[in-house]
């Protein structure tokens, strides 16, 4: 029997904080129609007309407050950590590969490998907790798509999501409580955003999504399937796991981009309001994100913390994401087909 492949995929990075390299993954980030899910001309004419263009030099700036001379990007940095863990965790029967959905390690390189190695099967993680289109399927689309293309394809098996795994919500619980959360005057739970559009989309039943107040405060039949479901259930069973009650924290989104609505309510805006209310400490939480990046070392470090200075508020305290946990990298090894 030959080996078992493991691929894990996050999102992706620049392959340097140059204003050219991150315009290069802007662009194939921006123009993956599960991402901006309108018309073609129209996203071509957004992204390589508009966002690109201006957005690029932006990023750039912030990409190289971040980076790191030699491990280059947080989350380059802790993917490859990841992978060496789970490698180490698995033996050698196995042979654990790591992606990303945009740039590289990129993804045809890696099912390359595995193609080459004779692998019995492929099982894909995509390394995001709770399940978006934009994200999940994204990678399920990419991944299929190469390898229908071989003369012959291996047995491959997807992980959904894990938006409920114990061990990963252990794994930040064991995070905060380093920080002391009953010191904090309230708590974020700030996932990434989602147009609310994508929310409606994975509506099957056409008549439960924001149709009333409340639709993702539990999870159902109609919502199982729903991004800010997934993340409220991960928000509540992390709160329960620290016996945080429910006034004490609130869930939001942040990373909006552009007019339309997105899942609210947004970070920036929560941050503010606490600020106003005489808030002085908050403790932040991001558990859509696996491992330690630029939405949560400087999007909600810097960027919220900051914000939350001006407006009269002392500090934003980060939880560290899940990076090279032994907890989680267990949980990684028991997604695993033995």
């Amino acid at each position: 029997m030959g080996k078992k492949g493991v691929l894990l995929v996050n999102l992706g990075t620049p392959d340097s904080p140059s204003t050219a390299d991150v315009r290069k993954y802007l662009r194939e980030f921006l123009m993956d129609p599960r991402v901006i899910d309108i018309n073609p001309v129209s996203r071509a004419l957004l992204v390589k007309g508009i966002i690109v263009p201006t957005r690029g030099p932006k990023s750039a700036k912030l990409y190289q407050k971040i980076w790191d001379d030699k491990t280059g990007s947080p989350l380059l940095h802790y993917s490859l950590l990841q992978q060496k863990l789970l490698q180490q965790r698995l033996g050698d029967k196995y042979m654990v590969e790591l992606a990303m959905r945009y740039q590289n390690p990129n993804i045809e390189s890696a099912l390359e490998r595995f193609k080459t190695a004779l692998v019995d099967n492929i099982q894909v993680i995509p390394m995001f907790p709770q399940y978006a289109s934009a994200s999940t399927g994204s990678v399920y689309e990419k991944v299929m798509g190469l390898v229908a293309k071989w003369p012959t394809s291996p047995t491959i098996f997807f992980i959904n999501s894990f938006h409920d795994n114990n061990l990963m919500i252990e794994t930040f619980a064991d995070n905060a409580r380093k920080h002391q959360p009953e010191t904090y005057d309230h708590i974020l739970f700030s996932f990434h955003g989602l147009p609310q559009r994508q929310l409606i989309k994975s509506d099957h039943t056409h008549n439960y999504c924001l149709k009333f107040d409340g639709c993702c405060d539990t999870i159902t039949e109609a919502n199982k399937f729903c991004y800010s479901a997934q993340s409220h259930h991960t928000a509540r069973l992390i709160a329960d796991k620290l016996n945080i009650p429910k006034e004490k924290y609130t869930i939001c989104f942040q990373s909006r981009l552009g007019s339309d609505p997105w899942v609210q309510p947004y970070t920036s805006e929560i941050v503010a309001k606490l600020a106003k209310e005489g808030k002085k400490r908050l403790l932040v939480f991001c558990p859509a994100f696996v491992a330690d990046c630029l939405e949560t070392v400087y999007e909600v470090t810097t960027e919220y913390g900051d914000e939350f200075k001006a407006l009269g508020g002392e500090h934003v305290q980060l939880v560290e994401s899940l990076n090279g946990s032994p907890k989680f990298i267990e949980a990684l090894a028991g997604m695993i087909k033995h």
